[in-house]
């Protein structure tokens, strides 16, 4: 494995150091909304603000603004408005933001295939934490 010199971890980024400017975009792609407009966008069409709140159900119209604004200012989209009334205002993936987001749909496909998997160990881990829990109580 090729060691990698502090100048090149400083000039490629460090996800660990808590002060590295990559933690804070890796905040930003994995955030909870993040993710998921990313994904969103990931057709290579135009879409609208409202399309996006339709498609990200649970999505305030406040926290969209903020990670539209928040992935734009990454460099991982880009929005044109139009000038007209009512403001219509579409979101596109940049090269760089689809790059991300095709490594970043890996995951969530991964875990669309996997959740009923995960659904039933999540279970089994809180029964046995349940009966464990019990188990304490009832020794006291």
């Amino acid at each position: 494995m090729k060691k990698i010199s502090q100048l090149e971890q400083h000039q490629r980024g460090n996800v660990f150091i808590a002060q590295c400017p990559s933690r804070e975009v890796l905040n930003h792609i994995t955030s909870r909304w993040g993710i998921l407009v990313l994904i969103a966008l990931n057709d290579g069409a135009w879409h609208r603000f409202s399309e996006l709140r339709k498609k990200i159900t649970g999505i305030s119209e406040k926290m969209l603004s903020q990670t539209l604004q928040t992935l734009e200012r990454d460099g991982f989209l880009t929005r044109i408005a139009h000038p007209v009334v009512p403001p219509h205002v579409e979101y596109q993936l940049t090269q760089r933001g689809h790059t991300v987001t095709q490594k970043a749909a890996v995951l969530v496909e991964w875990l669309e295939d996997n959740i009923i998997d995960i659904q039933s160990l999540q279970s089994q881990y809180d029964q046995t934490r349940m009966a464990q829990e019990s188990s304490l109580q009832a020794k006291k």
